[in-house]
């Protein structure tokens, strides 16, 4: 779904597309090689549409981001190693729980866990792990690629300068 202004605003349902350009509230830019059939009558399924009225996006308001954003902006890698392979856990870079240490041993130091929970009390800064990159809020096109398996062809043109090329 496209802006007035071509600007892409997010991938929804073709049943919520046709209902759209039904209504007189877009219109088909693209439309997908098979058409919907209903009992009486054919009609073109919308694979591109343009709202016909510009719709303000806040782009300072925070955006809800769940696990699966964060784990596709990153590639679906670990953060601190690069891998991709095993189970990808949310570490938090300030940790969330509380700074007192509980269940110390008699030297201080907290005791053995598994590299996943390495950082459960610890600032990052406090360990000698590093993270690959700086964390960075989610560009729009993570959204668009969780909503869709594959960018499809017909998308291209109108995902240039979101860091889709027009190249397959």
């Amino acid at each position: 779904m496209l802006n007035s202004s071509y600007e892409p605003l997010n991938v929804c349902t073709m049943r919520r597309a046709y209902v759209l350009v039904f209504k007189g509230r877009a219109e088909v830019i693209e439309k997908h090689a098979q058409p919907l059939h209903s009992a009486s009558d054919t009609f073109q399924r919308p694979h591109v549409i343009r709202l016909l009225t510009y719709v303000h996006v806040p782009r300072l308001a925070k955006r809800r981001i769940s696990r699966p954003v964060l784990f596709a902006r990153d590639g679906w890698r670990c953060g601190y190693c690069g891998s991709s392979t095993g189970k990808l856990t949310l570490d938090h870079i300030v940790p969330r729980k509380s700074r007192r240490r509980v269940g110390l041993g008699k030297r201080g130091s907290p005791p053995a866990r598994r590299v996943t929970g390495a950082r459960a009390i610890v600032l990052l800064a406090e360990t000698e792990m590093a993270l690959r990159v700086r964390p960075r809020p989610p560009a729009p096109l993570v959204f668009i690629k969780l909503a869709a398996a594959s960018v499809p062809a017909n998308w291209r043109p109108y995902l240039q300068g979101y860091g889709v090329s027009s190249a397959a």
